[in-house]
């Protein structure tokens, strides 16, 4: 495939059209806001839950259904959804269940720094944390993989710069997915419709 200027949102959001995942969920927040709205934009399964704590939960069942589903959320995000995230370290999931913790050193749009790298610490789950879009891309392939071969939920730490900075990304196009629950299945399942943008100021 051509290479692409993305942003390392744009970018995680590609790489989850790619590596097909069935269900893209979370909760608004800069800097994590965009992959969402990019993966809607893309043609995947999005929806906005009304915090954290749910989007995760909704995540999880899809991952309990044998399907790859993507939840984002900026840092603060991830202690709203801190319950199911230390219950689904020990459950383990079926499908790939990567959680996306979009930390903002310097508070450029938030109310305090957290580094969520002690979440993967006190939890005991792989994190894996890109430099630039490039790695989002690719690491985010990587995270599917160790997340189906132990059967956990990964991390994956991006940062404001990461999120938000564009570069130069050479996708590997779509892969295939056998024996996973599609996106078409779950929108299906669901009978719902994909959530209108966040709204600005997020």
């Amino acid at each position: 495939m051509d290479r692409q200027l993305l942003s390392g949102d744009e970018a995680v959001a590609l790489a989850a059209l790619h590596a097909g995942f069935a269900l893209g969920t979370g909760y608004p927040g800069t800097p994590s806001t965009e992959i969402l709205e990019a993966f809607d934009a893309l043609g995947g399964r999005a929806q906005w839950a009304p915090n954290e704590k749910v989007a995760l939960e909704v995540a999880l069942g899809a991952a309990f259904a044998n399907a790859r589903a993507l939840v984002t959320m900026k840092h603060v995000g991830l202690n709203v959804a801190a319950d199911p995230l230390f219950t689904s370290a020990y459950t383990g999931v079926n499908g790939a269940l990567i959680v996306v913790t979009a930390d903002d050193p310097g508070m450029s749009s938030s109310q305090n720094e957290q580094d969520n790298r002690r979440y993967a610490i006190a939890t005991g789950l792989p994190m894996i944390e890109p430099s630039d879009s490039q790695e989002a891309y690719d690491f985010l392939f990587a995270a599917v993989e160790v997340s189906e071969r132990w059967r956990i939920p990964v991390l994956l730490r991006m940062t404001t710069r990461v999120c938000h900075s564009k570069s130069i990304v050479a996708p590997r196009g779509p892969v295939p997915v056998p024996g996973r629950v599609s996106a078409a299945a779950v929108q299906a399942a669901s009978g719902s419709v994909s959530a209108p943008p966040a709204p600005a100021g997020s």
